[in-house]
């Protein structure tokens, strides 16, 4: 078994359950979303704007931004790894900016939740 796969777990099988864990996250995430859509046929832009002023709803989405981080994470470095043989210099070049790319993103996103 391979140890410190992509450092956010000790070995493949903590990565494995990362993988599914922030899958169960956004599914629920994108659930409730779609259900409030359609619960909320004639929705405005206050109901939409009270919904995610709410503190649980900001926690609930940035639950969701960092399950989107590392779920991306995981499988790219999957895929870096399996795809990008010949030339450790370019995965790691690859992983740097996949890495720079969801840090940026994660940082974004509580910006945009927790600035207003």
């Amino acid at each position: 078994m391979v140890n410190s796969v992509t450092n956010f777990g000790r070995n493949g099988l903590y990565d494995w359950v990362i993988q599914r864990l922030s899958a169960v996250i956004l599914a629920v995430y994108t659930l409730f979303l779609l259900g409030f859509v359609i619960a909320t046929p004639d929705m405005t832009f206050a109901q939409w704007h009270g919904l995610f002023d709410q503190t649980w709803m900001k926690v609930f989405s940035v639950a969701a931004i960092i399950s989107i981080c590392a779920h991306a994470w995981v499988g790219m470095w999957t895929i870096s790894t399996d795809y990008i043989t010949g030339s450790t210099s370019l995965r790691f070049i690859f992983q740097l900016v996949c890495a720079a790319f969801l840090f940026t993103y994660l940082v974004w996103g509580i910006d945009i939740l927790w600035s207003v």
